[in-house]
Parts: C-alpha cells; sequence; structure tokens
C-alpha cells in the first residue's frame, strides 16, 4: 500500500513517518527531495536562482533557505513561482521513488511524507492518507521554539498552508500527535495492525 502522510507545518510528521519506518514502512520524504533538487548544481537551483537572484545564495554556492523564506512567505506570488519551479521536479522523484519501494515489496507500506499533500492536490497518487494533527496553538508554540520565530513569522508560515483543520477533515487516517511519545507511538501500532501489515 502507497499512503501519503501530511499534516501542518511543525505538527510532527517526522517523528510519525520514523515511527512507521521503525515498524518496517519504505519512506519517501519530499523535504529530502525538496532539499536535493536545491543543491549546487542542481538545474532547479539554477532555475530559482534565474528567478530570484543570487541573493538566496550563501557564499559557496548553497541557498539560503531563510533568504529564499523570507521572500516567499511574504509573497504569494514569489511562493507560486518558486512551486512552478520545484514542484515539477520533486513530484517525479516522489514517484519514482514510491514505485520502486512498492515493487520490491508489493505487500508492504510505502509511507510518502508530503507536507502540502492537499496543497498540491496530490490525494490522488495515494490509496490512503495520514494527517498528523496537533491544534494550531500546539502548531504555532513548536513552530516558534523550533526556528526561533516571533509569533508573526510564525502566523504567516501557517497562513502560507491550509488550516490544519480543514486537513484532519479530508484525512483517511488521523495521528494526534499533541501528547507524549507514548500516545503517538501506540495510535502508529494501532493503524499498524488496522491496516494489516506484517
Amino acid at each position: 500500500m502507497i499512503m501519503g502522510l501530511t499534516g501542518g507545518i511543525a505538527s510532527g510528521k517526522s517523528t510519525v513517518s520514523a515511527l512507521f519506518a521503525g515498524k518496517g514502512a519504505r519512506l519517501v520524504d519530499a523535504d529530502v527531495i525538496a532539499r536535493e533538487v536545491m543543491l549546487p548544481g542542481h538545474p532547479v537551483l539554477a532555475a530559482a536562482v534565474q528567478a530570484f537572484g543570487s541573493g538566496i545564495l550563501q557564499g559557496d554556492g548553497t541557498l539560503d533557505r531563510a533568504r529564499l523564506g523570507e521572500i516567499v512567505f511574504r509573497d504569494p506570488g514569489a511562493r507560486q513561482k518558486l512551486n512552478d519551479l520545484t514542484h515539477p521536479a520533486i513530484r517525479k522523484e516522489i514517484k519514482d521513488q514510491m514505485y520502486t519501494w512498492e515493487s520490491q515489496n508489493p505487500q508492504g507500506l510505502v509511507i510518502v511524507d508530503i507536507p502540502l499533500l492537499y496543497e498540491s492536490q496530490l490525494e490522488s497518487l495515494f490509496e490512503r492518507v495520514t494527517v498528523v494533527y496537533v491544534p494550531r496553538e500546539v502548531q504555532l508554540t513548536r513552530l516558534m521554539e523550533r526556528n526561533g520565530l516571533s509569533r508573526e513569522q510564525a502566523e504567516g508560515r501557517l497562513n502560507a498552508q491550509m488550516d490544519i483543520e480543514e486537513k484532519r477533515s479530508r484525512a483517511d487516517y488521523v495521528i494526534d500527535n499533541s501528547g507524549d511519545l507514548a500516545h503517538t507511538e501506540q495510535q502508529v501500532a494501532s493503524l499498524w495492525d488496522r491496516l494489516g501489515l506484517l
């Protein structure tokens, strides 16, 4: 089974995907792929520099993520331009990886961790979608602490995504990650059993 995994920023998707991987699921991580297409030498990074200027690069030629983030989180047009540059390459690599894993183990579970799954209208790629959920206020607190952001900056990032309650309402399965790790582990184990995975 190929299952999409999504949620809001700072909801704990990486924690949940790691728990599934620990049970034997194969993991395709869209964030890792998104970083790979922005490495020096990749044509997507070259296109981004052309679109946004060399100010998005650090002295060593690597991407200055904070600088690019400032540009795209402030300006929906810039964010769309970046998405238009990056998404086709990212989607191709996601599909290549997930179908490879599925062909190697047709009875197993492939988890595809995509933060913007619904925003990018990718539901049709998956048999099921699981949403990692935490209430918005928890998201804000975690995001401010994790990234050292002000409340205003954190809210800007949350507002750039679909509301977490909307994602929750669309999901086939929900993992509530607002409690402790043991509570999250219990929910992952329960879903694993429901899916009949060995």
